[in-house]
């Protein structure tokens, strides 16, 4: 599997403990892992009374209302779609297409959820039937032609071994820990937010959360001793 193609530098947010201290955390803990400033402002949920307006103005065709929620969530949401895509050409084309859909469907839209994290949805929705329709498209090629040896694209932007390494690892999560990973831990949304997005519990997106941090770690952490033997 190819790197992620990540659109932030996230390398700076997990923090490793040494495995013979480490303790053991419940997952409803803070693993010491810090916000960090994102590309682009981080646009956070409107009040409940500025959302429902935003919401009445797209309900009833007003442009501005849809100019508005582009101008508070575009940046964020190509930024999300990379993330989740790997690359900006495809986010782009999913932000638009989010919003058509978004304007085909806002009627049916009831408020069980702000107006902007069902927007998220429909945006999270859209990636993952761009992916899949990708992974399709992939395994078609491969039926079409013979394997052959490829070089690995390196990973854009400073420490490239190091920006690899994480990629790969995030790889190897499923894809619901890398989703709930990459919208909490490189996109700063609140579990809240996410278990609207992903229309899971709350408890469900921190227990996964810890799953895909714990797998991260195990896997990017140096071996008990490599220290020590290092130094002899």
């Amino acid at each position: 599997m190819g790197t992620m193609g990540l659109a932030l530098p996230w390398e700076t947010r997990i923090s490793f403990v040494p495995r013979e201290r480490e303790m053991r955390v419940e997952p409803s803990e803070d693993l010491t892992v810090r916000p960090i400033e994102t590309a682009a402002p981080a646009a956070r949920t409107l009040p409940v009374s500025e959302d429902a307006e935003l919401a009445a103005r797209c309900r009833a065709g007003d442009l501005a209302g849809y100019e508005r929620l582009y101008a508070l969530h575009g940046a964020r949401m190509k930024n999300v779609a990379r993330n989740l895509l790997g690359n900006p050409i495809d986010a782009e084309d999913a932000v638009q297409e989010t919003f058509l859909k978004v304007q085909r469907g806002v009627a049916s839209f009831r408020g069980q959820s702000s107006f902007v994290t069902w927007t998220y949805r429909i945006l999270i929705n859209t990636c993952y039937d761009a992916r899949r329709s990708r992974q399709r498209k992939k395994e078609v090629a491969n039926d079409d032609r013979e394997d052959s040896p490829r070089p690995e694209p390196r990973a854009p932007g400073a420490h490239p071994a190091l920006r690899m390494a994480l990629e790969r690892a995030l790889a190897t999560l499923t894809k619901h820990q890398r989703d709930v990973f990459l919208l909490y831990e490189v996109e700063g949304f609140h579990h809240a937010e996410i278990a609207g997005m992903l229309e899971i519990t709350e408890t469900a997106s921190k227990n996964t959360l810890f799953q895909a941090k714990r797998n991260l770690r195990q896997m990017l952490e140096p071996p008990r001793g490599s220290t020590v033997a290092g130094a002899r």
